[in-house]
């Protein structure tokens, strides 16, 4: 059980895909885009490996960031390791060393992952190296590019040293616990995250209503898009409708490769107002801590 933790936008679930070989968890170039802990599943001969894809740690200014950091630090215990991902960045930010006093605290082994290093020189890398060594004992430190690869193989190396003899948790063909409709709910949630621009897509949550498969094998989806404002659901139809039909027609791809299947999607736009600050919607939407 490896945990996968850092500031938002490092790559954590972009190097979660990677590792597992499949996509798993939604990937934007907008920070926050994970909210709940993705597990991805990873069996290499008789090792198992169980990714938990955390939110970026952040200054929470909703109740849904409260529970999205709450996952972090909750993640960042009773688990075999933890890796921190970080920018090739000779600087040691508030939520580094937050993450840094937190596996002080748990005395979990940790290994540092300097990401995207395909986008810095070696001298640079030292740098970060060094200055991540002197602020804590990391049991490894192993510099990748989850988006080229480079790396990787080391990575998984290090991570099979945490491993116990006990049965798997899972069974070897599995590579997420997450159901079918969260992953669709997801996967439209990361197109408006593509499409958006600003504040409106982190407004936004995603609830599949309606999943059934017909008899030619083809599966019927709907899916309830909720945003916070008025304003927001007028931005989200678009021009006669055409910014949600761009939204319904990249994640219909995207499902459809998912599943296997070809795939019939109706999505809607709903309004409620302040959702994020909601404990009652927080649950109804599944963020909860159990």
């Amino acid at each position: 059980m490896i945990t996968i933790c850092g500031r938002p936008n490092v790559g954590k679930s972009t190097l979660t895909n990677a590792l597992v070989g499949e996509k798993v968890a939604i990937v934007s170039d907008k920070p926050q885009t994970t909210r709940n802990r993705i597990t991805g599943i990873v069996s290499r001969g008789a090792t198992q490996f169980v990714l938990l894809d955390t939110p970026g740690f952040h200054r929470a200014k909703t109740k849904l960031g409260d529970y999205m950091v709450s996952v972090v630090r909750e993640s960042v215990a009773d688990v075999d390791a933890a890796l921190l991902l970080v920018e090739p960045v000779a600087s040691i930010g508030p939520q580094e060393q937050a993450l840094l006093h937190r596996l002080d605290d748990t005395g979990v082994p940790a290994i540092l992952v300097i990401n995207k290093i395909d986008t810095v020189e070696k001298p640079r890398l030292l740098e970060v190296m060094a200055l991540y060594a002197a602020a804590h004992r990391f049991d490894a430190i192993v510099p990748v590019s989850a988006k080229t690869g480079e790396g990787l193989d080391e990575l998984m190396a290090e991570m099979d040293r945490f491993a116990v003899v006990s049965p798997h948790y899972f069974p070897d063909d599995l590579f997420t616990d997450q159901p079918e409709r969260q992953i669709c709910a997801e996967l439209v949630r990361e197109k408006l995250l593509n499409c958006l621009d600003k504040e409106i897509p982190h407004g936004t949550a995603v609830e599949i209503t309606k999943f059934s498969e017909r008899e030619d094998g083809i599966v019927d989806l709907e899916a309830t898009i909720y945003c916070e404002k008025e304003s927001h659901k007028g931005i989200i139809i678009g021009k006669k409708g055409a910014m949600l039909k761009k939204i319904g027609a990249l994640a219909r791809e995207d499902i459809e490769v998912f599943l296997g299947a070809k795939v019939y999607l109706q999505t809607w736009v709903k309004v409620k107002e302040n959702w994020r600050d909601s404990a009652s919607l927080l649950r109804n939407f599944g963020f909860q801590n159990d």
